[in-house]
């Protein structure tokens, strides 16, 4: 059986201290990672859905 390579952190490169945090080394790699998503500084590529949502007039 051959030896599993230890992945690096995706922000910062180090090996991961914590398994709960994998992929990243711990929980400040894991939320720099989330407020990138949320700042769209990360994105899926593909089209917009220009399609509106529906408006029934109840809400």
């Amino acid at each position: 059986m051959k030896a599993e390579a230890m992945a690096t952190c995706p922000n910062c490169r180090r090996q991961p201290a914590d398994p709960k945090y994998k992929p990243f080394c711990s929980k400040r790699c894991a939320d720099v990672d989330l407020q990138r998503w949320f700042t769209g500084g990360y994105v899926i590529p593909g089209p917009l859905d220009e399609t509106p949502p529906d408006d029934d007039g109840e809400g």
